[in-house]
């Protein structure tokens, strides 16, 4: 028997007062200054990485810089209060030509890595504590490459004791029609024991923008999800690869449900936002945003198909023009990230908005988005009346919380522009929130592929701990949830292998560890 997943919903009801968060803008008094920089090798990437390197609960940043040097900003935030950041110096993040980072404790030794993506080689970073990091290509055996590198998902397979690192590419380089030549193959960097073997090529690849490896249909095997920009004429479109341990990549079919997708895919986000127990994703473009739910659920305890269904339109989240500034051309939307900046038990949207380099037919002054969802699951703009509507040629971004009040602050990075940052001082009606910190013994000892869930009352949140996915760069760190008024919850973890662990109660407003 098969359920049927509608997601009809009603017109949103509007927006109260209290609901909105107020965002300070605190770019000028926090000192972060940096700005991703360049020419035509640079209109795609600018992300950011966020993560706690010294150990003091509070996430730094490394901001890639394209024809700028990357930087790291250490986190001198105080807790509950203003922003503030120091660059810091010889680091080993100071790569020219970087286009993204992402966080990850690739050797399980507690201290976090780096991986830094590049137009020319990628480069692995070893964490050594103290917000220090060492060049480990050699010593991992990782292949670099000579590619314009703009996305990664990692993932553990089944049996091994180092990640599988997925690296999308943009257009080849060498050719003469560069800037819009031929897309090259992107790469899948799996393990050899306590190295990484020479990498695969995933053909075909359509220059990929945002990969997010997600168990989607909750078998405990995660599949490579794939947002690509172009090449339709040869076969282009949205890809979703079966990525099985021991077994070579292969894309999943229209026979087997996969529908054809064509967009300009620039960022992917994950979450279950109908709780019945599978993510949607959203899907940024140019112009045409999906959100996209599993189009039919078994209830008979089979595998559900990967044929999805696009609900953004029902759920008012195409965002596909600008909402204010007064330009009706289409938008251009880069990173998105699904997170409950109210704390009301809801999880919201924001999108990262930017024009490609002046082109005529889409909107200059393109506003960054945050959609709060409202009960009926409908979302609402709020981006203006939040004060987070800047006009910068936004592309990475990172909702998190920079200054340990439960109230998720944001950055985002602008091309050739300097980047913005703004503080979370939280709605008139303030509501609660628990973030939690799976933890597993070694190896993954983040718990990479593990579903958290928290329940109160009738209602269970879950969120898939990934890395990946955004644009060019994610957050690492605590699972962020609103609990709305309620003071306490119930909190378990799914872990990688399918075990859940038992449920565990956990008072509001405080983060918890949850180990294995």
């Amino acid at each position: 028997m098969i359920r049927t997943t509608l997601l009809l919903m009603t017109l949103a009801t509007p927006l109260a007062a209290q609901e909105v968060p107020n965002y300070a803008d605190e770019t000028s008094s926090s000192d972060l200054t940096a700005t991703f920089a360049g020419e035509w090798e640079f209109i795609v990437g600018g992300g950011v990485a966020s993560f706690d390197c010294n150990g003091d609960a509070l996430p730094e940043i490394v901001i890639a810089g394209g024809t700028n040097p990357a930087s790291l900003w250490q986190n001198d935030s105080i807790a509950r209060g203003p922003l503030a950041f120091s660059r810091q110096k010889d680091t080993g993040v100071e790569l020219t030509s970087v286009s993204g980072a992402y966080a990850l404790d690739i050797n399980s030794d507690a201290i976090t890595d780096l991986v830094l993506l590049r137009v020319g080689e990628n480069v692995v970073l070893r964490g050594l504590g103290a917000c220090r990091f060492r060049r480990a290509n050699e010593d991992w055996g990782f292949d670099g490459g000579d590619a314009w590198s703009t996305a990664l998902a990692a993932t553990w397979e089944k049996g091994q004791a180092w990640p599988t690192l997925a690296i999308g590419n943009y257009i080849d380089r060498a050719e003469e029609a560069f800037p819009w030549g031929s897309c090259t193959d992107n790469w899948l960097h799996r393990p050899e024991g306590n190295l990484f073997a020479p990498p695969t090529a995933l053909k075909p690849s359509f220059c990929a923008l945002s990969m997010l490896f997600t168990d989607w249909n909750r078998s405990g095997q995660p599949a490579l999800r794939v947002a690509n920009d172009r090449e339709y004429y040869k076969g282009g479109q949205e890809q979703l690869w079966n990525v099985a341990p021991g077994e070579a990549p292969r894309l999943y079919t229209e026979s087997e449900g996969w529908g054809r997708l064509r967009l300009w895919g620039m960022g992917i986000a994950s979450n279950d936002l109908n709780h019945d127990g599978y993510p949607e994703y959203f899907v940024t473009s140019m112009a045409d945003n999906k959100l996209q739910t599993l189009a039919a659920v078994p209830t008979d305890g089979s595998m559900p198909k990967p044929e999805f269904a696009d609900v953004g339109f029902k759920r008012g989240v195409t965002a596909h023009r600008p909402y204010t500034g007064g330009e009706l051309k289409p938008s251009t939307a880069w990173h998105t990230q699904f997170e409950d900046v109210n704390n009301d038990g809801l999880v919201d949207l924001f999108i990262a908005k930017g024009n490609v380099w002046e082109m005529p037919d889409f909107a200059m002054k393109d506003p960054n988005n945050l959609l709060l969802q409202k009960s009926d699951g409908s979302f609402v703009e709020a981006g203006d009346k939040a004060g987070v509507a800047s006009m910068q040629t936004a592309r990475g971004a990172s909702v998190v919380d920079f200054n340990a009040d439960g109230l998720l602050d944001l950055v985002a990075i602008n091309r050739n522009s300097p980047s913005e940052i703004w503080r979370n001082l939280g709605t008139a009606s303030p509501a609660n929130w628990v973030s939690v910190v799976p933890r597993q013994p070694a190896p993954n000892l983040d718990a990479i592929g593990s579903w958290v869930e928290v329940r109160t009352g009738e209602i269970t949140q879950r969120r898939e701990v990934t890395v990946g996915g955004g644009h060019a760069g994610g957050v690492f760190g605590p699972q962020h949830f609103g609990l709305g008024a309620a003071t306490a919850a119930d909190v378990r973890v799914i872990w990688p292998d399918g075990t859940a662990s038992d449920w565990q109660p956990v008072t509001a407003n405080r983060v918890m560890t949850l180990s294995r």
